[in-house]
């Protein structure tokens, strides 16, 4: 067998390459899942370590979630593998290429048009793509984000959205895309520098531009009023020296009931973004008109006692807590981490169009992928970077979560040299509880995919010795 392999064309043995190194990852990924799968049918009781941050009722719900979302993620990917397997076995992406050289015949561009075939095999590759995600997509959102009450949209939202941002993606795709390989064909010897340094400017263009101008098309963005926790904030910037301009709060809620924060902007011009649902004052769940659920007496008891008693918070952080997670990720900022990875992500992009040159002239390449008579720069780019490069952006991958979870660490460090320990803590416990994450995981698993130190890990190193 290994003998008759070795007897192959230079294309057929890159060809099977491909195949066996994704069916490889595949089956690697499903062991873990499989693995982690496992702990949650097993664990079915809160563990002794974890009895004074969770209750029963929570960790069940979290370990049902958690499990629902493991078995779509199996079949998932198995069919998004046997997709991309079919899609290679029978000559898929020559075919698409040779319909989008049809078309842009029929308006009068020719094979010499290479850019203009270009675009439109590009924007019928992302339209399949859609197409044949949206099912999964629909599924996940409306059976299992549903059922466990975290989907706040209806069908139509969700359709709207969805056209909406394939249009968005198409209006900064594929103008970048023509741009970029314009460069490459006009670049000469060097063109592999000039590309890098397009898409380095215009990663930056977008980084700037994003929450200003792409985000707000979906999502309401208003700035957080006068008051406190605005005040608390620009002070708390102001102790390390963060440019901070804008403080705002996006309208998450009307999505999802998952909460996040983040920052954004170079330079002098740095916004905080906060989900009304990581706020106790914002969030949707907790307004004080909302009726716990039951009917007829229950619901008019209910609304007897909390006149009485104040209303319970269901889900967000208090002010001193948003503090806490905010100071964490300020401590990313200070840290460096930020441009730490806009460095190693550049010279990743960087290293990837330098082999790309050195590989593009090679036929073998496009004959293993079904094109004998032509070789475009389009599909070189997917073949190279997708195919070729697979194993080296595994092994990427991996490096970048365990100093993903490095830097975690260091940054939940920092919030607490803040003097906000016991905020962060408490921030922590009640983050994982909103979004049901669960906090037991199979180490190898926990390894190769948590970008993020598992719950208990972060609590102990908050409350252990301090690290220099």
């Amino acid at each position: 067998m290994l003998m008759e392999i070795l007897k192959l064309p230079v294309e057929d043995k890159i060809f099977y390459a491909v195949l066996v190194f994704s069916w490889t990852v595949y089956i690697w990924e499903a062991y873990l899942a499989y693995r982690q799968r496992k702990i949650y049918r097993t664990t079915m009781h809160v563990p002794t370590e974890l009895g004074k941050i969770m209750d029963s009722e929570t960790f069940e719900k979290s370990r049902l979630y958690q499990l629902d979302k493991s078995n779509f993620g199996f079949w998932s990917g198995l069919y998004s593998e046997a997709e991309g397997t079919l899609i290679l076995l029978l000559g898929g992406i020559p075919f698409l290429w040779k319909v989008s050289g049809i078309l842009t015949a029929r308006f009068g561009f020719g094979p010499e048009y290479e850019i203009s075939q270009s675009l439109v095999f590009l924007m019928l590759a992302t339209l399949f793509s859609a197409l044949t995600g949206l099912p999964w997509s629909l599924y996940s959102t409306f059976v299992i984000e549903e059922k466990h009450g975290f989907n706040q949209q209806t069908v139509g939202f969700f359709l709207k959205d969805a056209l909406k941002k394939f249009a968005v993606t198409q209006c900064i795709l594929l103008p970048v895309t023509s741009l970029l390989l314009y460069i490459i064909k006009i670049g000469g010897d060097y063109f592999f520098i000039y590309a890098w340094l397009f898409t380095l400017i215009v990663s930056l263009i977008l980084v700037t531009i994003y929450a200003d101008y792409i985000a707000p098309l979906f999502d309401k963005f208003t700035p957080l009023p006068d008051g406190e926790l605005k005040s608390e904030i620009e002070s708390m910037s102001k102790s390390i020296y963060f440019p901070l301009t804008k403080i705002y709060v996006v309208e998450g809620s009307k999505r999802s009931s998952h909460s996040n924060a983040y920052f954004y902007g170079f330079f002098k011009n740095k916004r905080i973004v906060l989900f009304d649902t990581l706020l106790e004052d914002y969030s949707p769940l907790n307004k004080s008109g909302e009726k716990e659920p039951g009917t007829g007496e229950e619901n008019e008891a209910a609304g007897n006692e909390s006149k009485s008693k104040p209303k319970i918070k269901k889900q967000g952080c208090s002010n001193p807590e948003v503090l806490a997670v905010l100071g964490h990720e300020l401590g990313h900022w200070k840290l460096g981490h930020t441009v730490k990875n806009i460095v190693i992500s550049q010279m990743n992009s960087f290293l990837c169009f330098f082999l790309f040159a050195v590989l593009i002239g090679r036929k073998e390449l496009f004959i293993a992928f079904g094109f004998h008579d032509t070789q475009p720069t389009l599909i070189g780019l997917m073949i190279i970077f997708q195919f070729i490069f697979s194993p080296y952006n595994e092994l990427l991958s991996f490096c970048l979560t365990v100093l993903s979870r490095r830097f975690e660490f260091q940054a939940d460090a920092f919030a607490r040299n803040m003097g906000r320990s016991s905020e962060l803590y408490s921030a922590l416990i009640k983050l994982n509880k909103d979004n049901l994450g669960f906090p037991v995981a199979d180490w190898l698993f926990s390894m190769w995919h948590y970008s993020h130190p598992p719950l208990l890990e972060r609590l102990r190193a908050l409350t252990g010795p301090k690290q220099d």
